[in-house]
């Protein structure tokens, strides 16, 4: 094999390893949908669980995204002390369009609660923690619930400011880790035997 194939090999396998990492990541992000197919409501009291229930169950990094999808009603995003009083009056962020995809940018605790009069009170309201993405490069920490004078439980059903820990929203992630590792170890022979 001359030393032109070899380079052009080389080149190849150096562009597959950038092409897969990139499709890694778009893999690796997972797009939650609030509420199920009932969508981001007002309770009633007759749901299976909470919205924080319902986070406490899954597992969020940054490039993951909430679907939220509601009528008459609005998605706000707010800090600790806007959630845990229920305020609507200064948020960092206000959806109205019924079809909202938020994405998490940075790792960190996010908060959100309805626009709609009563609706927070009710239970409409939700806290994401977000965890650090591997694959990501030093994103901006949120601000921790405590810094804004909040407590260890506000009556959301989390004992803690870290919450209870999370379960795996999918393994994708893990196992494009592993094939990447793989992958490189493969290129790394591969240069060593040329």
């Amino acid at each position: 094999m001359s030393s032109f194939s070899l380079q052009n090999l080389f080149k190849f396998a150096l562009f597959s390893v950038v092409f897969i990492s990139m499709a890694t990541l778009a893999i690796a992000s997972f797009q939650f949908r609030v509420g199920g197919e009932g969508g981001w409501t007002k309770p009633t009291g007759n749901e299976p669980e909470t919205y924080n229930e319902w986070a406490s169950r899954n597992r969020f990094h940054v490039g993951d995204s909430l679907y939220f999808r509601y009528s008459n009603d609005s998605v706000l995003v707010v800090n600790h002390t806007s959630y845990t009083n229920c305020s609507v009056s200064n948020p960092i962020l206000k959806f109205k369009d019924g079809d909202t995809v938020f994405e998490f940018d940075r790792y960190g605790f996010f908060y959100f609660i309805s626009g709609e009069r009563g609706h927070c009170k009710a239970g409409q309201k939700l806290i994401i923690r977000v965890m650090v993405h591997p694959a990501m490069s030093s994103p901006q920490p949120a601000q921790s619930p405590m810094e804004d004078g909040g407590s260890n439980d506000d009556g959301d059903g989390w004992d803690s400011i870290w919450g209870p820990p999370p379960h795996n929203s999918t393994v994708k992630q893990a196992v494009a880790s592993y094939f990447m590792t793989a992958l490189g170890g493969m290129l790394v022979i591969m240069y060593l035997l040329m």
